[in-house]
C-alpha cells in the first residue's frame, strides 16, 4: 500500500523543496521506490532533479487537465527507484482553469482532480511526496484532499510558527470537508544555525507546540543544500558523505519507521 506525502507550509523559503528532493532521493536510496510531484509553478523541484523543463512533453498540469494519462507525465530520473511528475510555469494558471470548470460543469469537483489521477497508480510506490506551492490555494487544497499525512517544514529562526494557526486551519478543514483521513505525518526543522540562541530557542518553541509530531533529525543551514539543486542533483549524489546527506538519510529512515517499514 502506497503513502502519499505532501510538504507543506504556505511561507517560502522553508525548504519545502529541498526537504521533498532530499527526502525523496533518500527513500529511494534505501530502497524505496518513490514518485516526486513538483507541484509548484516555479518548478524548482524539477530542475532540481536534474530535469530540462525544454524536454517536458507533458508535466502535472497536463495531468490535471484531463490533456494525457498520468502515465505519460511520470518521468523516471537517473537515480534508482525515483521518479518525477514535473511541473511547467503552465501550472500557474491551474486555480483559474479548476475554478472556470466547476462553474461550467456542475459534477466536476475542483479540489479532488489530483486525488483522481493519483488513486489508480498510489499502490505502484512506496511513498508519493508532493512539493506543494507556498499558498493555501486549489493547488493545495488538491494535494491535501489526495493525501494521506503532511510534512510540514518549519525554519529554525524568528516567526517561525508565524502562519502556522492558519496551516493548520486549513488542514482542519480539509479534514472536515475534504479528506477525514488526514494526518499530520511530522514537522520538520529546517535551516538551523546551531552556532546562534535563537535558532536553539526556535527548536525548543516547535517541540513544545508540536510535542512528539516532531521529527528528530534537524536539517542544519548548509551551503552544499543550496549548491546541489543548481547541478540538478539531490545532495545524496552532489556530496554523498556530507552532513546534510546523513541528515535526510536520517530523516528517510524515520519516515520508514513511522509508516510500520512501508
Amino acid at each position: 500500500m502506497g503513502k502519499i506525502i505532501s510538504l507543506v507550509n504556505q511561507k517560502g523559503g522553508v525548504g519545502k523543496t529541498t526537504t521533498s528532493i532530499n527526502l525523496s532521493a533518500s527513500l529511494a536510496y534505501l530502497g524505496k521506490k518513490v514518485l516526486l510531484i513538483d507541484l509548484d509553478p516555479q518548478g524548482n523541484t524539477t530542475t532540481g532533479i536534474g530535469i530540462n523543463k525544454g524536454d517536458i512533453e507533458n508535466s502535472i498540469h497536463e495531468v490535471l487537465t484531463g490533456n494525457c494519462e498520468i502515465t505519460q507525465a511520470i518521468v523516471r530520473t537517473k537515480y534508482k527507484n525515483l521518479y518525477v511528475l514535473p511541473a511547467t510555469i503552465n501550472l500557474a494558471g491551474l486555480d483559474m482553469e479548476l475554478m472556470e470548470k466547476s462553474k461550467t460543469n456542475q459534477g466536476f469537483v475542483k479540489n479532488a482532480q489530483l486525488k483522481q489521477y493519483l488513486d489508480p497508480i498510489k499502490n505502484l510506490f512506496n511513498y508519493i511526496i508532493i512539493d506543494c506551492p507556498p499558498s493555501l490555494g486549489l493547488i493545495t487544497t488538491n494535494a491535501l484532499t489526495a493525501s494521506d499525512s503532511v510534512i510540514i517544514p518549519v525554519q529554525c529562526e524568528f516567526f517561525a510558527l508565524e502562519g502556522i494557526t492558519q496551516l493548520l486551519n486549513t488542514i482542519m478543514l480539509a479534514q472536515k470537508n475534504l479528506n477525514p483521513n488526514l494526518d499530520i505525518e511530522g514537522v520538520l526543522l529546517t535551516m538551523l544555525d546551531s552556532r546562534t540562541l535563537l535558532g536553539l530557542e526556535v527548536v525548543e518553541d516547535i517541540r513544545r507546540f508540536f510535542k512528539e509530531r516532531v521529527y528528530n533529525t534537524i536539517i542544519p543551514r548548509l551551503v552544499k543544500l543550496t549548491e546541489a539543486p543548481s547541478h540538478g542533483k539531490p545532495i545524496i549524489a552532489y556530496d554523498p558523505k556530507h552532513r546534510a546527506t546523513e541528515a535526510y538519510i536520517n530523516l528517510a529512515k524515520e519516515v520508514i519507521e513511522r509508516n510500520g517499514n512501508i
